[in-house]
């Protein structure tokens, strides 16, 4: 029998709480003064009657271990010491939110995911297997960061149609990097884009969900493929390699966009 799965999705604003079996995700307010022991408190409340077996959290930040590694920016204290399985009384498991969106995104080959949110979330799965990333630090322009351009900020500070070149940049230049076969973009700043970056698509608000079955639901889960490493030693040959390249990322704009 398969575990019926909540699956409570913590943002800056809001907690989104969803299941299989019921259509629309209920919201929780959230902020700078949420606690866990409040969050898990409001969820009891929220999803009283609903029969489920174990709980996934997307949380808004690094994890290790199935646990925070670090406190939230934009919530309240405790979240890295917090017993969260103790609070739900059901076994709970624990990934970032770009990861969650990631897993649930996914439909198979290398898939990279950018949330653009606030800031900028970030993961990767490849042949089936989940890579959370950290890229919204990185260096990216004129000493700002990527998640400078593509987040909140760089919205409010370049305008929607210089922060929509800057996007396509930014997908060109990580797709390449990580040799991704293609983009999904999730997060709630997707509906200021003015354009759709080429080779990226927008996932679709119930991916949350799916990511979340499917870190409990084998069944659910993408099919792994070997790689051509793992095939060619199987038969006994050598893989032939992949061409290196020195062009550019493909898709980038011959004019890299203007501050």
């Amino acid at each position: 029998m398969k575990k019926r799965i909540l699956v409570v999705d913590v943002g800056g604003n809001n907690v989104k709480l969803s299941m299989a079996g019921h259509k629309e995700p209920l919201k929780i307010p959230s902020g700078p003064k949420l606690t866990p022991a409040k969050m898990a408190a409001e969820v009891a409340k929220a999803v009283a009657g609903w029969k489920y077996d174990a709980v996934t959290i997307g949380y808004p930040g690094a994890t290790k271990n199935g646990r925070p590694a670090r406190e939230p920016h934009n919530l309240g204290g405790g979240w890295v010491r917090f017993d969260y399985g103790k609070a739900f009384k059901k076994p709970v498991r624990m990934v970032n939110d770009a990861a969650l969106q990631a897993l649930g995104s996914y439909e198979g080959g290398r898939m990279l995911f950018l949330g653009l949110g606030t800031g900028l979330g970030s993961a990767l799965v490849a042949d089936g297997v989940l890579m959370p990333l950290e890229l919204a630090h990185l260096p990216y322009r004129k000493g700002r960061t990527y998640e400078d351009y593509v987040g909140e900020r760089g919205l409010k500070r370049m305008g929607a149609a210089k922060w929509t070149r800057h996007v396509a940049r930014v997908v060109a230049l990580l797709k390449h990097a990580l040799q991704a076969d293609h983009v999904v973009l999730g997060g709630g700043q997707t509906r200021k884009l003015e354009a759709l970056p080429p080779g990226a698509r927008v996932g679709s608000n119930t991916n949350a969900l799916t990511g979340g079955i499917r870190l409990w639901d084998e069944a659910a889960a993408p099919p792994r493929r070997r790689s051509p490493l793992a095939r060619s030693r199987k038969a006994g040959t050598k893989p032939a390699p992949s061409p290196a390249s020195d062009t550019a990322a493909p898709g980038e704009p011959d004019t890299p966009p203007t501050d």
